[in-house]
């Protein structure tokens, strides 16, 4: 057995300043495991109950379901349940005909933004243990109903491809000459997130300024052109033709940075960010110095 010979007193080493008000690994872990917990807590309480369901309906082509309403349903409860899967099991156990979108279910094909307790969220991504019930599900505001919880999307889809949201380059070579186009990380992680849009139209309905101006682009639109526009690739002829759809009337100049797009986007898009970035870059380009 090995002995240890008691070592001189050790002098406490200086407090690195970097470090000041940073959390150890550990606590980090600790408070993200919190979260963990409180979220398994919640769905806990709920094994083996029912969740109740409040669900807007309505139906125009058929007589006596042409006024909007609430129809209830008690969905038992299952751990991991979101609320997507409520309305499915709504759907197939109890009244085949109410009518939704969903399509991947993993929060990319973004089909199933719904407005749950007064806020868009996407279907697939909420967890139905941490909604107050009873949980109210309706389509998404300030968009036509079809059916249920299903609205036409047309005009959103309009509005997307009005920026032209595509690659463009004005100094594409002949094809036997076409090299790879490379883009730099620097610019890779500028207009990383802007790419992660999954056009579920969660911002466009909960902007104000879309609801009262059909004719504004919406931050959706708006983002989709900030990817291209920022993108180093793109020749500066192209920037300035996206810049001038983007600084007309119902463009980013129409925006009053409230943030509520940014707030329910389900993909974190700094989207007001962006386009605060796009009216000061169509400052920029109409500044002359001479």
């Amino acid at each position: 057995m090995s002995t240890q010979q008691a070592e001189p007193e050790s002098q406490e080493a200086p407090e690195d300043p970097s470090m000041k008000g940073a959390e150890s690994p550990a606590a980090e872990e600790q408070k993200g495991g919190g979260m963990v917990d409180d979220h398994a807590e919640k769905a806990a309480e709920l094994e083996g109950e029912t969740v109740h369901i409040k669900v807007f309906r309505y139906d125009p082509e058929v007589e006596g379901k042409q006024e909007p309403r609430f129809d209830d349903f008690h969905v038992p409860f299952e751990k991991g349940m979101t609320v997507l899967d409520s309305v499915m099991y709504a759907r197939d156990e109890y009244d085949s005909s109410l009518t939704f979108r969903h399509s991947c279910r993993q929060a990319v094909c973004g089909s199933d933004a719904f407005f749950v307790n007064g806020k868009q969220r996407l279907g697939c991504k909420t967890q139905i243990s941490d909604l107050e019930q009873p949980v109210r599900i309706e389509p998404l505001p300030h968009q036509e109903v079809v059916k249920d919880l299903v609205v036409d999307m047309d005009h959103f889809y309009d509005q997307m491809h009005t920026v032209e949201p595509y690659f463009q380059d004005e100094d594409t070579p002949p094809v036997d000459d076409l090299e790879e186009q490379r883009q730099s990380q620097e610019n890779r992680e500028k207009i990383k997130m802007s790419s992660r849009c999954i056009w579920c139209g969660a911002c466009m309905s909960s902007c104000n300024i879309a609801a009262g101006d059909n004719e504004y682009l919406g931050p959706a639109a708006i983002n989709k052109a900030y990817k291209f526009a920022m993108d180093d690739r793109e020749g500066e002829e192209i920037k300035e033709h996206r810049l001038r759809i983007l600084e007309q009337e119902h463009g980013v100049w129409r925006c009053q940075t409230q943030f509520s797009c940014t707030e329910v986007c389900p993909k974190d898009i700094p989207l007001t960010e962006h386009i605060q970035e796009l009216k000061r870059e169509a400052v920029k380009k109409n500044l002359k110095f001479w």
